[in-house]
């Protein structure tokens, strides 16, 4: 637990995205979906939280979707971000002002009812996140909540129809795969960033096999999402590319993409374009029926309504 005096801290700021993004040189097909972004802001009307990991420049929603019509994506799903910590205030003005294009996927504890999400689904709301850390990953400051949070809202969450969605750290994998089998029983599981895993670990690392698994078995999943934070060979990512692959060999029906636009705690010298993204996203799926799959049906299953 974060001591008031590491709440008194000034977090660092964070590079904001390419202003000026790419053209990817396919368009996505119609109905496409990004799976996976952020908003920030404005600070004066939606507040960073204390206890944050970093302080960023504001990304407003207008922004967000003058990105989706520069990209040619018609829908996105917003998640919680960390610099709002457990306040969803800014994802739900934003669903209740763009309802035909977004939805979301919010971040609580449990200073809310289950009852509440009743409420938040109304507005477009269609999952919680949480975040599970190993020792040797765990951060310095506040962020998200555990499988303990998970249990208050289970009944709520399986009721709605909602989406589990985990921040997994890959050391973990092999372990919790039993529990997200079990979970996966009541409700989707959607696993972030192709486990998050450092590419240099390798496809027949145990955790990430442990994965395949589960997505070959229809049990997890998992958004082909943010290349750059496996990889740190900037701009094209290629030693990346062999897990996406792999993903893509186990199950597509199980597979969604996103920019996950801001690009949060990226520095601004190697900040993704988004077009050029998308644009890799192609490259690694050539496969017209696939690419329709991951950005139109398994989205709009999970989301859409």
């Amino acid at each position: 637990m974060s001591s008031s005096l590491e709440f008194s801290k000034d977090p660092p700021r964070i590079a904001g995205p390419v202003a000026h993004p790419s053209a990817p040189a396919e368009r996505p097909p119609p109905n496409a979906w990004d799976a996976h972004a952020h908003i920030f802001g404005p600070s004066d009307k939606f507040p960073y939280t204390l206890g944050r990991g970093y302080t960023p420049p504001d990304a407003p929603v207008e922004r967000y979707i003058a990105l989706l019509d520069h990209l040619g994506f018609a829908r996105g799903l917003l998640v919680q971000g960390n610099a709002h910590g457990f306040d969803n205030r800014v994802l739900l003005d934003a669903l209740a002002r763009y309802p035909q294009r977004l939805r979301g996927v919010a971040i609580t504890d449990a200073r809310i009812e289950p009852s509440t999400l009743r409420d938040w689904h109304r507005l477009g709301m269609r999952g919680l996140r949480f975040h599970l850390f190993s020792e040797a990953g765990r951060p310095g400051y506040v962020r998200g909540v555990g499988l303990n949070i998970f249990e208050v809202f289970r009944v709520a969450m399986r009721d709605l129809g909602w989406v589990m969605q985990v921040f997994c750290d890959w050391r973990l994998m092999e372990e919790l795969a039993p529990t997200f089998r079990d979970i996966a029983r009541e409700m989707p599981v959607i696993v972030d960033h192709m486990l998050h895993i450092p590419a240099g670990q390798g496809v027949q690392d145990k955790s990430f096999q442990a994965l395949l698994r589960l997505v070959g078995e229809g049990h997890v999943h998992v958004k082909l999402s943010a290349p750059y934070r496996l990889s740190d060979q900037f701009p094209g990512y290629p030693d990346a590319r062999s897990f996406h692959e792999a993903l893509l060999r186990a199950n597509p029906q199980r597979l969604m993409w996103g920019t996950d636009w801001p690009h949060p705690s990226i520095p601004g010298e190697i900040m993704p374009d988004d077009g050029h993204l998308f644009d890799l996203f192609c490259h690694w799926t050539p496969d017209e029926q696939m690419r329709r799959c991951i950005l139109v049906d398994t989205p709009a299953r999970l989301f859409g309504n």
